[in-house]
Order: C-alpha cells, then structure tokens, then sequence
C-alpha cells in the first residue's frame, strides 16, 4: 500500500493515467497500485479508499490510449463525455484519458486496461458514444472482458513474448467485440456490415501475396472507387489495413518462431524482403531481424539456465515493457 498521496499520483501519472485530483484525499491516504504489461497493453491495478476525483481535460497529444476500467470491488459513479455511469463489480466503462473526468467510488479495487487507439480500430464518432457508458460485465462479451482483465493483471508476467503479443490480440478483439455490442441493439448500417465483411474476407487472405484493392473489390462485385469511399471514414485505409494486419502478424510469428524474416515475410504476402524490412522498422522502430536474434538468445538462455530461472528473467521483463506499437523494443 501507499501511503503518500502525491507517491501514488506519481505511480498513476508513470503507468499512463491522467493528472486526478482527488477531494476526499487526507493525512491518512492508503491506496495500492501495480501495473503489469501484456504485448502493447497496459494492465493497472488499483486499490483505493473513498475518492471524489476530478480529471482535466489534457491536450490531444495525450491521447495514445484508450482505457478501458473493469470494477473488482466496490462501486463507482462515473461522468465523461456524454455518458454517466454507475458501475458494480465486474462492471466496466470506456474511458478517453484526455477528456474531464469526474467520478466518485467507494472504497473499491479495479484492472484498467489501457489499450492502443489504434489497436482497437474503432470509428471516433463510435468512440464518442461509448465513452463514459456502462457494460454489464456480468453476461456477455462483457463478462468475457471483465475476466480476461482481471486474469490477466495476475498473471502477465507469466507470458513469453510471443505468448503475450497473441493473449493482448485475443484481448482486443473480445474488447471491440463488447463495445460494439454495447452501441445497441439498433440494425448496423448497410455500410457498417459490407465492411465487417470485407474485413472478414482480408483477414482469411493475408497470407495471399496478391491480396489488394482491386481483387477485393471485384469479390464483393463494387469498383475500387466504391470500395475505398466505404472506409474513407475509418482509422485505416484498405490497403494500410492489409498492411498493419501482415505486420502484426509477422511480428508475433518473429518473436515466437526459428524461422527467418524472408520466411516469415514471404509467408504473410510480402514479395520484397528489403521493403518488408523497411516497413517493419518504419513501423515499429526497430529492424525485424533484431526480433530473430533475440528469440535465438533467450532460446539459448533459456537451455542453458534452465526453466526456473528463466521463468524468473521472463517476469522482470515483463514489468519493464513499455506500451506502445511504436514504443515495444525486442528482448535483449
């Protein structure tokens, strides 16, 4: 526990979250924190007296993430945006830590997860009417989530590297999936669905080098003009969808394979390996190779130390991954 209310504002504003001020703070503050890393998600852990907080609005440059706050014990009223939460045990709530916040709780425990915007490639006009609403976390994808995220607080430093990119994937799926289900029960736009399916029909291709606009188009009988004004409004064209999701999935396959890049590269559509390799540290800011390497080494630590102390190097490093697509550095 913390005992200092400006330590645990240090702790808070270290893992990510905005600047609080909390009304009911005193002399006899106790709160507890723990943060934990899951491929490019962060996992807060927080343990808190009865609070009054207030967050202010910060600049956009902030905004990196998105956070997600599942309730353990207690209770939570919550205001941000348009929505107004009352929040229960395994309830949860979207949160956007650059806008006002204000919430009031009892003495409770909560798991925020605060995941990437881009990972989750939601419409911002989406997000907008989903921040500060409340998903039952007691059925659901929304159970789902709320367990997922209290289990994987415990237990991320238990992953390997490749394990972890994989669960956090896992993860954000079953997240977009329960705030998707959250927007309502109205029809999805005619629109809204032919991209879901478009989506769908890229997801099972990646490994086709010869994946594109045009063919993709062609398949869903529309010309590429009608296809590209179909996502004009989302986070990520056609084409840059087909790329970052064969980036991600060469990343996860480098990390936890023996294989080459070129092999990788080659298997998930990427003809050139110079340009893949470009791309890849354009995007990650490190080379792909630098991935190999250190899957060799740990592999080598791990026959030569043996699987305990191994299990032990595999914690540590997990407690000091940064989030961030831009920001995860291979293993050295």
């Amino acid at each position: 526990m913390i005992g200092n209310l400006a330590s645990f504002q240090d702790e808070l504003a270290a893992s990510g979250f905005p600047p609080l001020v909390n009304k009911l703070a005193g002399d006899g503050f106790r709160a507890g924190i723990t943060t934990s890393a899951l491929g490019p998600l962060r996992l807060v852990s927080l343990d808190t007296p009865a609070s009054a907080c207030v967050g202010r609005e910060r600049d956009a440059g902030d905004g990196e993430n998105l956070a997600v706050k599942v309730m353990t014990r207690g209770r939570t009223r919550i205001e941000q945006g348009r929505g107004e939460a009352e929040l229960g045990p395994s309830d949860l709530v979207l949160l956007d830590p650059t806008r006002t916040l204000r919430f009031e709780s009892t003495a409770a425990a909560h798991v925020t997860v605060l995941v990437p915007r881009r990972e989750l490639r939601i419409r911002p006009a989406q997000i907008d009417r989903l921040i500060g609403v409340r998903i039952d976390g007691s059925h659901g994808p929304g159970a789902l989530v709320s367990v997922l995220a209290r289990q994987s607080a415990r237990s991320a430093s238990e992953f390997r590297e490749a394990q972890a990119l994989r669960s956090a994937a896992a993860v954000v799926e079953l997240i977009a999936v329960a705030l998707e289900a959250r927007l309502g029960d109205e029809q999805p736009a005619p629109d809204e669905r032919l991209r879901s399916r478009i989506a769908g029909y890229i997801e099972a291709r990646l490994a086709d080098p010869d994946l594109s606009p045009p063919g993709i188009a062609a398949a869903h009988h529309m010309s590429v003009r009608r296809l590209h004004k179909l996502f004009e409004d989302q986070p990520l064209t056609v084409a840059a969808l087909i790329r970052r999701r064969r980036l991600e999935r060469c990343r996860a396959e480098l990390t936890g394979s023996g294989r080459t890049v070129t092999a990788v590269a080659t298997r998930w559509g990427f003809s050139d390996p110079t340009h893949f390799s470009k791309l890849f540290k354009a995007t990650y800011g490190y080379n792909a190779r630098a991935l190999v390497t250190s899957n060799r080494a740990r592999t080598t630590r791990t026959r030569t130390a043996g699987p305990e102390k191994d299990g032990g190097d595999q914690g540590s490093k997990s407690n000091r991954r940064s989030h961030g697509e831009g920001e995860h550095r291979p293993p050295r």
